[in-house]
């Protein structure tokens, strides 16, 4: 049998190493084009953003926190994390879930959600909405608009149950996330 030659780099990873999920912090200044440059450092490499969410954070130092979650190997993430900090307007990088693990770091979610039904799916969306502490942000006698905060895996199991009673629509911020502790990044 011949062996291809790889023909994208999504050819040349190697499947030996477990995908991981990986939360990423980066702080940049808050200038046009920086996260343009961010972006275009993934997709040049053949690597998936699973959420991004970008604020200013220090209006005086005019410095913005990009939330990245990115899955993919050892190997990879510290790729991603090696060229990160590479970029010039880059001033720190931290890998969340690599330094601080999955109880070292906050990670919520803002979904708004809007669900559809008459009967007796009204009524299961609204015990389910109280169930995972959903607020009503918006009600018809047709529909409604639920707003949920919480982790990524809890809005998705609430988008799962919803789909079974009219689920209509979701729209969703992406992770922001902060390492526990008094010290900042």
């Amino acid at each position: 049998m011949v062996k291809k030659e790889p023909t994208s780099t999504y050819d040349l990873r190697s499947n030996s190493e477990q995908e991981e999920k990986h939360t990423m912090s980066v702080i940049v200044d808050n200038e046009p084009g920086v996260l343009a440059r961010v972006i275009g450092l993934f997709a040049g490499r053949g690597y998936n953003i699973d959420s991004l969410t970008v604020s200013e954070v220090e209006r005086e130092k005019q410095l913005s926190r990009i939330t990245i979650v990115t899955y993919g190997s050892p190997t990879v993430i510290d790729q991603i994390k090696v060229q990160l900090e590479r970029l010039v307007p880059v001033h720190k990088v931290a890998d969340l879930t690599a330094e601080f693990g999955e109880l070292g770091a906050i990670e919520r979610e803002l979904a708004i959600i809007k669900v559809a039904g008459k009967g007796n799916e009204r009524l299961e969306a609204l015990r389910l909405a109280e169930a995972f502490d959903a607020i009503t942000i918006d009600a018809t006698l047709e529909s409604f608009i639920f707003q949920i905060t919480g982790r990524t895996r809890e809005i998705d199991r609430f988008i799962s149950l919803m789909s079974h009673v009219g689920l209509v629509e979701v729209s969703r911020t992406g992770v922001a996330a902060l390492k526990r502790g008094a010290e900042g990044l």
